[in-house]
């Protein structure tokens, strides 16, 4: 069974969240992706306290193609250095868990005719 990792991705407004989102989905990188939010963050950035209005992404993926969803991802992220968190899934429903492995398992190429 793959081991499957749910991603944390913070963004600045509802549709970055959901076209980063779309796209993952879109690419077979995640099975399903939620938006949360918004949500208030308060961090430290080039040494001054920020405070900012924020949408958190919770994206389901194996651990497999984690990686390749990470890079997804930055790529597409208004951010200098974005919050891309992967954590392990401990347990879950099965059916659920092998759902997340088959929509996120890469589609074979065609055949090519000789």
């Amino acid at each position: 069974m793959p081991e499957y990792v749910q991603v944390q991705v913070a963004v600045d407004d509802r549709a970055t969240a959901a076209a980063l989102a779309r796209s993952a989905v879109e690419a077979r990188l995640a099975a399903c992706a939620q938006i949360v939010g918004p949500m208030t963050s308060v961090y430290r950035w080039k040494g001054e306290i920020e405070t900012a209005e924020e949408f958190l992404l919770l994206v389901k993926t194996t651990r497999e193609r984690s990686g390749e969803l990470t890079e997804h991802i930055r790529r597409g992220h208004p951010y200098e250095t974005p919050e891309i968190i992967a954590l392990p899934i401990e347990g879950g429903l099965g059916a659920y868990l092998r759902w997340i492995g088959e929509e996120t398992a890469p589609v074979p190429a065609e055949p090519r005719e000789p």
